[in-house]
C-alpha cells in the first residue's frame, strides 16, 4: 500500500471511530450489555433499549458513557467553527447522581 493509501485508510478509521452508535461503542470499549447493566445497576434488557433509542435524556447519555469510562462532551457545529456546550457538564458536578439511583429508560 502506498504512504498516500495509508493515509487515506487511516483518516477514514479515525472517522469512523469518531462516529457510531451506542451498541459499537460498547463492543470497541469491549464490554458486554450485562456488565454494563450491572455498572449502571439496571437489567440487561433497560441497556439494550438504550442503545435502539434516538432520543434520551443527556444525563441519561452521560451516565451511559461513564459506566464505560468515558466522559460525554456537547458541542454545537457551526459553519465558521464549533463551541463546546459546558453547562451540562456543570449540572453533572454540582449534583452527582447516587450510585443507587437506577437511569430511566
Amino acid at each position: 500500500m502506498s504512504p498516500a493509501s495509508r493515509a487515506r485508510a487511516e483518516t477514514r478509521a479515525k472517522e469512523m471511530l469518531a462516529e457510531m452508535p451506542l451498541y459499537e461503542l460498547r463492543h470497541a470499549r469491549e464490554m458486554s450489555q450485562k456488565h454494563l447493566a450491572e455498572i449502571l445497576r439496571i437489567n440487561q434488557a433497560s441497556v439494550s433499549k438504550l442503545e435502539r433509542r434516538t432520543d434520551m435524556y443527556i444525563s441519561t447519555l452521560r451516565n451511559f458513557i461513564e459506566a464505560m469510562g468515558g466522559q460525554l462532551e456537547i458541542k454545537a457545529v457551526f459553519p465558521d467553527g464549533a463551541v463546546r456546550i459546558s453547562q451540562f457538564e456543570e449540572l453533572a458536578e454540582s449534583a452527582p447522581i447516587p450510585a443507587g439511583r437506577r437511569m430511566s429508560t
